[in-house]
């Protein structure tokens, strides 16, 4: 994989992959949801954040993934890559399996494959702003494009903050937390994903599709 600065494209080497959950910057909202599920039967977290380990190879630019039934679902989130000694910062999709969620968090994480868009911007340069950045998924649905999800990272931990919790070596990439979706969590065929900096006025943006693949027993 390759991914773009400023027009320059450099190789992409990723050893380690990390999913960083509950990383809501509400406590008391994050709570409420670890409660909430709990009701459902599915156990809390052990921690909060928590950094689910995944597999580095689920990372990918391809623009059509493979995910087994039809009960998983993209979340956009704010990627954080270190490659030789430097920060960038992407945009990425935490797609994930709803019905193996309620089985382990853990399990689902590493049910789907990853997709994460083609440029990156420099953390250094824009991190006096990042609470001001925009995540925005829209989700093809009933013949129609809507907005799933939409907010700033103002309501996720800090990125470094987030960053400190876990070990963040050379060759590490981790996806930071997501936002509510707008009507509930379901799931879609197609997404379309945007990480805007409204004060430099740009973009970095994420399109992809999920085939789903039949349950045979």
């Amino acid at each position: 994989m390759h991914v773009s600065y400023l027009g320059q494209t450099m190789p992409l080497s990723v050893d380690r992959l990390i999913v960083a959950g509950w990383t809501g910057r509400d406590h008391a909202a994050v709570q409420h949801h670890i409660d909430e599920l709990a009701e459902l039967g599915i156990a809390p977290p052990s921690q909060v954040p928590l950094y689910y380990r995944v597999s580095n190879g689920l990372l990918t630019q391809a623009p059509v993934i493979d995910v087994l039934g039809e009960t998983s679902s993209g979340e956009v989130e704010p990627l954080l890559i270190r490659m030789d000694g430097k920060l960038w910062l992407g945009l990425a999709s935490d797609h994930t399996d709803r019905e193996l969620e309620a089985y382990s968090v853990a399990a689902s994480k590493q049910a789907c494959p990853k997709p994460m868009a083609a440029e990156v911007w420099d953390f250094d340069e824009i991190s006096a702003d990042l609470d001001a950045l925009i995540l925005r998924c829209e989700i093809f649905e009933n013949g129609d494009w809507v907005t799933y999800q939409d907010g700033t990272l103002a309501a996720i931990r800090p990125l470094a903050e987030l960053m400190a919790g876990t070990e963040f070596a050379d060759g590490t990439a981790m996806l930071c937390g997501t936002l509510g979706a707008i009507g509930g969590v379901r799931p879609a065929a197609e997404y379309r994903m945007m990480l805007h900096d409204p004060a430099r006025e740009r973009s970095i943006t994420l399109e992809y599709s999920a085939r789903t693949l039949p349950i045979v027993a």
